[in-house]
């Protein structure tokens, strides 16, 4: 298995977008197989408003990767659940889809922060991102704040 990316650029053959309604199931497929509980309406939720993402494979279309962001407060834009296919997991795909959404918060006059919530094997997925972590009722938490508009 190739280095894992964590520049936040997508591996060459795979390109980060929005989500479409057409990719409902397969976002739900890959944050299943990655045994993330996430229902479909916080799945059709974040499509609807444009707050879920999907890395696909340039070659085929398919989807190898999801992030479902939320919104649960003023200012917050909250990575729910981001997964990626195993067969392709630790090639810098899960970093892709979380720079992307932080790069899109970074564009959002309403956002101020992006929030995680991880189990501890994640703490350096999220640091080597730029998320401050720290614990919270025994489960980290990572926040990195973002400026208010394009730089």
């Amino acid at each position: 298995m190739s280095e894992q990316n964590r520049s936040g650029d997508p591996p060459e053959n795979v390109a980060v977008e929005t989500a479409s309604p057409a990719d409902r199931l397969d976002v739900l497929r890959v944050l299943d197989a990655a045994m993330l509980e996430t229902d479909a309406a916080s799945v059709d939720a974040a499509i609807g408003a444009d707050d879920a993402l999907v890395a696909r494979f340039k070659r085929t279309g398919a989807v190898v990767g999801a992030l479902v962001a939320t919104r649960p407060e003023s200012g917050q834009v909250h990575v729910d659940a981001v997964a990626v296919r195993r067969a392709r997991r630790g090639r810098g795909i899960g970093s892709a889809l979380v720079a992307e959404a932080v790069r899109r918060a970074e564009g959002d006059t309403d956002a101020d922060r992006v929030t995680a919530a991880f189990e501890p094997t994640l703490e350096s997925f999220y640091a080597d991102l730029g998320f401050e972590i720290g614990d919270r009722d025994g489960r980290l938490r990572g926040v990195k704040r973002v400026d208010d508009g394009p730089g």
